[in-house]
């Protein structure tokens, strides 16, 4: 910002040079929505899709983020997916039906409390990735089965592992 006037400048500068880089990463992203996609009923786990598009965007265009490694990237899935299981079955268990007035209530409720439990279990355990946290509360919002769980859980693992094999080729874009 030279003499305090903003810049105008709309592309990043480090476009010119790394086009294809650029072109490649946000594919890799793409690509991998793309499998997610086919195998997701769409509106059926639209939270849970955004959650993963948003990794997707952290991992494919900052791979040299701390958010990026293994450790926040699975830690943070495990524990958002863990949190939000946990209060999505709290939110309906019937123990719990006496003190909570209507079933929207109790997914307002309990969606608030697994992103801020996960929140919280995330930053003790130092696996912070703020993507898990909306996991958390997609699995309280969304219906999903066991074999959603699991298919979430090999995204995850597939985006690291791609992530790692490349990560000589990958540079941070922003």
């Amino acid at each position: 910002m030279p003499n305090g006037v903003p810049s105008l400048r709309i592309l990043d500068p480090q476009f010119k040079n790394n086009a294809g880089r650029y072109l490649f990463q946000c594919s890799l992203a793409a690509l991998t929505i793309l499998v997610i996609l086919l195998f997701l009923d769409v509106i059926a786990h639209t939270a849970i899709i955004a959650t993963l598009g948003a990794s997707a965007f952290i991992v494919f265009t900052m791979p040299h983020s701390y958010a990026s490694r293994p450790r926040p990237l699975l830690g943070g899935y495990f524990v958002g997916m863990s949190v939000g299981c946990l209060c999505c079955f709290l939110s309906c268990s019937r123990l719990l039906a006496p003190f909570i007035l209507t079933p929207r209530a109790s997914y307002i409720f309990f969606g608030a409390l697994a992103v801020g439990i996960a929140i919280l279990l995330m930053t003790v355990t130092n696996t912070e990735h703020p993507p898990a946290a909306g996991m958390a509360l997609g699995l309280v919002l969304n219906e999903w089965d066991y074999l959603t769980i699991v298919f979430i859980l090999a995204a995850v693992v597939f985006m690291s592992g791609v992530r790692q094999f490349l990560k000589p080729r990958l540079i941070n874009l922003m």
